[in-house]
């Protein structure tokens, strides 16, 4: 790991610049030491915007591996948080002992402030959005239970509508005014405030792993997706709808389960395909049969599924299980 500094001047508002990764790391998000990684492709030159005291920054070129430590905190302070928003791949995130995943169709928030560590998958592509701390009125303890969680951006909260403008104003044009950019910069900002207060405001306890009322309602909510794993509209919305709870209390009743809801139904689907393939019989469905009936919408799609959790195709997974069924000593 190497240590990045740059210097305390601010980028120019809406400027977008394609140079050195690392220094660009360094000057648009905050101090921080830097690892590359040699499994995958560079990539292009991070992009970088800045929308009044807004910095958007795309991260999917080397260093891969980010970490800002207690001595980097105590030589260079600031006063920032930032959202990782994942377009493409995942990130792990790591701070206050707080460790998660985030994919695309999800975000977290850090704490530039305190120590963290991020790592880009191989081949992910991440938008890192920074802001000024002191602009959300929030204190250390209002972020604190957001930091390092998994955020759904779809859904019925905030994050709904905070994800899609991160991702729009990433992919905007040059052509937009200082003003507006400005403007927006404020709006963002309201937004994290806003899903920051939405979290805390959540009822508490109903989340705490010890609560008998959430380990019923997680054990009925694992059996309605077992029971309706062939639905292929089978999704976070009507799984909460069905248990009379908001979509944001469905994905936090799954935060200590080490999974989201979503990755829960494609295990679940892909392990049902994986039991009936290695079958012994004579007589089994095709693989696009199996596929529609554990709710895949196309066999391209189950296969990539398939093959992303067992390493083999279908098709080539079966082809082992029958063969091994054939050549097995006959049962005295």
């Amino acid at each position: 790991m190497r240590a990045l500094t740059a210097p305390a001047a601010p980028p120019d508002a809406d400027a977008e610049r394609n140079t050195d990764g690392a220094a660009d790391l360094a000057r648009w998000l905050a101090p921080v030491s830097a690892g590359d990684r040699t499994d995958g492709p560079e990539g292009d030159a991070p992009r970088c915007r800045g929308f009044g005291y807004l910095r958007l920054l795309l991260w999917q070129a080397a260093p891969a591996q980010l970490s800002r430590t207690p001595r980097t905190v105590a030589r260079e302070p600031l006063d920032a948080v930032a959202v990782v928003l994942p377009r493409h791949g995942t990130t792990a995130v790591t701070q206050d002992g707080r460790g998660a995943t985030v994919g695309a169709g999800e975000l977290t928030l850090i704490d530039l402030r305190r120590p963290f560590a991020l790592e880009r998958a191989a081949g992910a592509s991440v938008l890192l959005c920074r802001l000024p701390a002191h602009a959300l009125g929030l204190s250390v303890a209002d972020l604190r239970p957001v930091l390092g969680r998994v955020v759904p951006v779809g859904g019925d909260g905030v994050a709904a509508l905070l994800g899609p403008l991160l991702h729009g104003l990433g992919a905007s044009s040059d052509a937009m005014s200082v003003t507006v950019g400005e403007r927006l910069g404020g709006v963002v900002t309201e937004f994290v405030a806003a899903l920051v207060n939405e979290w805390n405001e959540e009822p508490q306890g109903r989340n705490d792993p010890g609560c008998p009322g959430r380990e019923a309602l997680l054990r009925a909510v694992r059996e309605h997706i077992d029971r309706h794993l062939g639905d292929p509209d089978l999704s976070p919305e009507r799984i909460a709808a069905a248990h009379g709870i908001s979509v944001r209390y469905l994905h936090r009743l799954f935060e200590a389960e080490d999974t989201t809801v979503g990755r829960l139904v494609h295990q679940r689907r892909v392990e049902q395909c994986e039991r009936e393939l290695s079958r012994r019989g004579r007589v089994s469905p095709s693989i696009s049969a199996v596929a529609q009936r554990w709710g895949f919408r196309s066999p391209a799609h189950f296969s990539r599924a398939f093959k992303a959790v067992y390493g083999h195709s279908p098709r080539q997974w079966r082809a082992a299980a029958l063969g091994a069924a054939e050549s097995a000593p006959p049962r005295a």
